[in-house]
């Protein structure tokens, strides 16, 4: 690993920088497959099982092998009925070996494949398939969120040139590289290792691991799988923000609802804090993009029938499977290792502004979450014990209190749960609870979901300056574009505060703290 500035490795992690990688390649970021379906809304039978889920019978469609079921209240399933995304939902319940039902979450809007907001468990044993599009093209998209001991009113006005300071240093936009460079054995080791590898650098704490999902690294991840366009695309985007609905966002705790979990996050009212969202950029997109040309004959291969062609699947079990996961899980571990060293960074440009280390300003990680990924996890279903293959896409962990995968800190209060608004109103802090292991696969929502495609984002804000709409509302935002903020306005996001409503009712998470953005930072 290599800086293109004069902080170079040998600086950081004791050893000679090796040569550049040639890494360029685009932004990894899919915008072009999470667009809300621009098709008529969902015409198919949504029942009402309680006051936040709602069913897809098994028999609306021959083939089902479980029924749907979409958690929502009557403020959002309007918006959601006026979506194709619930088609998607009843699809998904064709795979082989899926367990309990097809799930989405409140942020439900249409994807490739599955829904945005889906989740689906199956069981290897039983024939259980992975299918890509149940990951998502952005592997390991995630949120991690910093807090510090910093008052707002310490900041201040000076929210302006923080901003731009971040602004300036936090490579961000499509395609863009950044200053750490990674090729040959160093970029392997990175994508075998993930997160972890970085602490070998200087370049991660333990507190920043054992704070991380998963520890910053899947293990059986299997670099010799990528394709030599895949390895280019990850050489310098390792640290970079990218483009989309990626951010960077200084926010402020501007509401304690869970004292006791709030305190031993560290969070108090009016403290400033960080949220980074980010993926596996180029690389990813890459690793979804080649597996999706490798797998789209398996599935007739092993006799299976799909209403989707998006759907393409292999059996967990198979060769094929196991290639798809070894390479997945190099992107998920680049992913990691991506938002420790946008972390990284903002923690240097934190220093250098406010005069004092990171460490004196108490900048320590709360939590690192993923929601585009795959893993195999233990649950029980049907008074059995299962090792299922759990497909997140657009869905958080939300594991409870007490579960042996939640540190060690955190342990009698839940994992933590990041969730994510859009720009202008807020994002949220959670626990997860016992209800997420009964009702959702250990899952709760990733954010607040789209309302608007893309295209019909930018068509409202023709003749529009979101960036001074925003400034009216004590928000600073720099974006490389107007096109980037007109896409991600606030009106073109579901309320997240809705949203987390509905998952707080359901019992798979429990409100903390909500967040109120003023420093934001796009591609």
């Amino acid at each position: 690993m290599s800086k293109r500035h004069v902080k170079n490795s040998r600086d950081r992690g004791g050893r000679k920088p090796p040569a550049r990688g040639d890494g360029h390649g685009g932004d990894g970021h899919a915008s072009a497959h999470v667009a809300v379906s621009s098709k008529p809304g969902y015409g198919g039978p949504l029942e009402q099982i309680d006051e936040t889920c709602w069913r897809i019978p098994r028999d609306y469609k021959l083939g089902m092998n479980v029924e749907g079921r979409i958690f929502a209240d009557q403020r959002l399933i309007a918006q959601i009925r006026a979506d194709q995304a619930p088609e998607q939902v009843a699809n998904v319940a064709f795979l082989p070996g899926i367990q309990l039902a097809s799930l989405a979450m409140p942020d439900i809007h249409w994807g490739y494949g599955f829904c945005i907001g889906g989740v689906c468990a199956t069981d290897p044993d039983e024939g259980g398939v992975i299918s890509p599009g149940g990951v998502g093209y952005d592997i390991n998209c995630g949120v991690r969120l910093l807090r510090t001991n910093l008052p707002q009113e310490e900041l201040g006005t000076r929210i302006w040139q923080l901003t731009d300071q971040l602004f300036r240093r936090i490579p961000a936009g499509v395609g863009k590289g950044g200053e750490y460079l990674f090729g040959g054995k160093e970029l392997q080791r990175l994508l075998r290792e993930g997160a972890p590898y970085l602490a070998t650098c200087g370049l991660a704490t333990p507190g920043d691991l054992e704070h991380t999902e998963a520890g910053g690294c899947l293990p059986d991840a299997k670099p010799e799988l990528l394709s030599e366009r895949a390895i280019r695309r990850g050489g310098d985007q390792c640290g970079t923000l990218g483009s989309g609905n990626h951010f960077l966002e200084v926010q402020v705790v501007d509401e304690i609802f869970d004292q006791q979990a709030a305190q031993v996050m560290g969070l108090a009212k009016g403290l400033i804090c960080v949220m980074i969202h980010s993926g596996s950029r180029g690389l990813g997109y890459q690793v979804c993009d080649d597996a999706l040309m490798k797998l789209r004959n398996v599935p007739a291969r092993y006799g299976i029938q799909l209403p989707d062609r998006q759907l393409v699947c292999a059996p967990v079990h198979s060769d094929e499977g196991q290639e798809y996961l070894g390479a997945m899980r190099c992107a998920a571990n680049y992913a990691w290792a991506n938002r420790q060293l946008l972390m990284w960074q903002t923690r240097e440009v934190f220093a250098e502004f406010f005069g004092r280390s990171w460490e004196s300003l108490q900048m320590n990680l709360v939590y690192d979450v993923a929601h585009n990924i795959a893993k195999m996890e233990p649950y029980e279903v049907d008074g059995r014990r299962k090792m299922l293959c759990v497909h997140r896409k657009g869905a958080t962990r939300a594991f409870p209190p007490g579960h042996a995968e939640v540190p060690e800190k955190y342990r009698h209060i839940g994992q933590p749960v990041i969730i994510p608004g859009d720009m202008g109103r807020a994002s949220w802090v959670l626990v997860g609870q016992p209800g997420s292991m009964q009702r959702s696969f250990g899952s709760s929502c990733h954010g607040a979901g789209r309302l608007m495609s893309r295209t019909a984002a930018i068509r409202s804000a023709q003749g529009r300056r979101i960036d001074e709409e925003l400034a009216e509302q004590g928000i600073v935002a720099r974006c490389r574009s107007w096109k980037g903020l007109a896409e991600e306005q606030p009106a073109a996001y579901k309320d997240v505060s809705q949203v987390v409503d509905v998952v707080h009712r359901a019992g798979l998470a429990k409100k903390v703290a909500r967040l109120r953005p003023i420093g934001v930072v796009k591609g």
